[in-house]
């Protein structure tokens, strides 16, 4: 018998222009998307506790940081540009993990965990696509050139 996950569950009610993207396939954007989503939820209750109020607001920067990053470094060309927007999405990543360490007080053992289990899901991933693009270089095809004098 199979269950569907949360995230599973959650990607049925993204907008169709959003899962229609090329982007939609990176599956690092995908958790980032989702963890934004369900942190709102997180802030939300940490920013009712008037001792993490600026901890939910710096949750809440991490959180978007990291799929933000990974949509810009997507557009980019690739190689070394790509790669810097990857790595700031990987530091905001672990930014939002330790924030959630930090939430732990207020929110319940059972979201803590989960939110960092699946930011360290993000995190593997990033260390995967990070290396892959570093060894990405985009080059312009040889162009065919002819030094012979016309006629």
């Amino acid at each position: 018998m199979s269950t569907v996950s949360d995230v599973e569950q959650w990607e049925r009610n993204v907008s169709p222009a959003i899962r229609g993207d090329a982007l939609w396939k990176v599956k690092a954007y995908r958790l980032a998307l989702y963890l934004g989503d369900v942190g709102w939820i997180d802030v939300s209750r940490l920013y009712r506790d008037m001792r993490t109020r600026s901890l939910a607001d710096q949750l809440y920067r991490a959180l978007g940081s990291v799929g933000a990053n990974i949509a810009e470094g997507y557009s980019r060309g690739g190689g070394r540009d790509r790669v810097r927007f990857y790595e700031y999405a990987l530091g905001s990543a672990r930014e939002a993990r330790h924030w959630y360490h930090q939430a732990r007080h207020v929110l319940d053992e059972e979201t803590t965990a989960q939110r960092i289990e699946h930011l360290t899901g993000v995190t593997r991933l990033l260390l995967t696509m990070i290396p892959d693009q570093r060894s990405t270089h985009l080059r312009e095809p040889v162009a065919p050139y002819d030094a012979t004098p016309p006629a």
